[in-house]
């Protein structure tokens, strides 16, 4: 619980990495080397989007396996990956290898809910089972039970020259206690917490009950999921709002954005598209005065670890100011200390 006496634990980071769709290679790179960079402003995570049929990262997954290769402490997350483009068998064994090649710091997000455009995709994604493919809660829980090692195939054992195993392999242990649900509704937290999942909340809710009220409803859903999480007060919640730093930037940067948020401020204001969704503003300025204005959010003061979201659009040396900002001034504004 982030106050002005006690302090905030764990600092990390959320970008989407977009890139240029005539090159691509370019918009990777810099991906990367944001991660590294914040390996090295002592960040305690860093976390990538995930976006199919867009200009930002389709695999994170396979973004994370080189960044395991490029840095050697960072926990890195993904947030979130959409289980209903994914099948939990071959997906559980993209995890746990590379949890493997990280020694053990992937921390997988997760959510459920049909694809985007299903109707314009299922004839690629599910042409023959599109009509049978569950996108509920028991795709996170085949996830989870083959992540922890339980059977996947009724056969194992030895057959000509080459052995097989009846679970995932390879398998990660401890890797199913570092796997997180991205949930914006109270059903979601209830279902996250009874699983026995880290919960991430994002700047995004789903307007419930009559409230229009960001922080209100974020609150009631980090409590409702640590209500019914076997770990009670103590469960893992991660907050992911928008934050832009402006200590060191340049009178430009600061032009930008301030524009950015002004031109998302007006989202906020009503509860968007047919699920309700309620956006949280984008936190701009010095260190000193986002700080001063995260210990008055009500959700804020219930959590002690972060992965502030970059914003979409900017340029490579913008994420290395805001990152620089967030790790050297308003961690320490928040009594954070970075990694050694």
């Amino acid at each position: 619980m982030p106050t002005e006496t006690q302090s905030l634990r764990k600092l990390g980071f959320l970008t989407i990495g977009l890139f240029d769709g005539d090159d691509p290679r370019p918009g990777h790179e810099s991906t990367l080397r944001v991660l590294e960079l914040g390996e090295q402003l002592g960040f305690d995570s860093a976390w990538v989007r995930h976006r199919h049929l867009q200009y930002g990262i389709s695999s994170p997954v396979a973004v994370l396996a080189a960044a395991t290769q490029r840095t050697s402490r960072i926990e890195l997350g993904t947030a979130v990956i959409p289980l209903g483009w994914e099948n939990p068998l071959r997906l559980a064994e993209d995890l746990a290898t590379v949890d493997v090649l990280s020694g053990g710091r992937l921390n997988p997000g997760v959510s459920v809910s049909p694809p985007m455009h299903y109707d314009d995709v299922r004839g690629a994604l599910y042409p023959d089972t599109g009509d049978q493919e569950d996108f509920g809660y028991d795709r996170v829980s085949r996830l989870l039970s083959l992540v922890r090692g339980e059977r996947a195939s009724t056969f194992s054992g030895v057959e000509g020259i080459e052995t097989f195993s009846d679970r995932v392999q390879p398998h990660s242990p401890g890797l199913a206690s570092r796997v997180w649900y991205g949930g914006a509704s109270t059903r979601s937290a209830v279902w996250a917490g009874q699983a026995g999942m880290n919960y991430l909340t994002s700047s995004v809710v789903r307007a419930e009950e009559g409230s229009t009220d960001f922080e209100k409803i974020q609150l009631s859903h980090v409590r409702a999921f640590r209500e019914h999480h076997p770990d009670g007060a103590q469960a893992r919640v991660s907050q992911g709002l928008v934050v832009i730093p402006t200590d060191s930037a340049t009178a430009e940067q600061r032009a930008k954005y301030e524009d950015y948020a002004a031109k998302r401020l007006p989202r906020t204001k009503t509860p968007q598209g047919p699920g309700g969704l309620l956006f949280s503003r984008d936190y701009v300025g010095t260190s000193a005065e986002i700080a001063s204005q995260l210990y008055q959010h009500a959700a804020f003061r219930e959590i002690d670890e972060v992965a502030f979201a970059l914003p979409f659009t900017f340029e490579h040396e913008d994420y290395v100011q805001i990152l620089t900002d967030l790790a050297t001034r308003l961690g320490p504004e928040l009594g954070w200390k970075p990694a050694s």
